[in-house]
């Protein structure tokens, strides 16, 4: 029976563990919103945070 190589199993590990790490990495650079806006940014400042609502008509 062959003994195992772990030198090779190891390397694979590792090589996989930085594959994992790349596509991290490429997805947290491509997580941009819809809009373009990057995840976390607060919305433009001239937008109302709250929709305005119309007052009751009195009558």
């Amino acid at each position: 029976m062959a003994t195992p190589n772990y030198s090779y199993e190891k390397r694979q590990r590792e090589l996989a563990k930085k594959r994992k790490n790349e596509e991290k990495l490429q997805k947290k650079k491509q997580g941009t919103g819809a809009d373009g806006s990057e995840p976390g940014d607060d919305p433009s400042p001239d937008a109302p945070a709250e929709p305005a609502t119309t007052p009751p008509a009195a009558g």
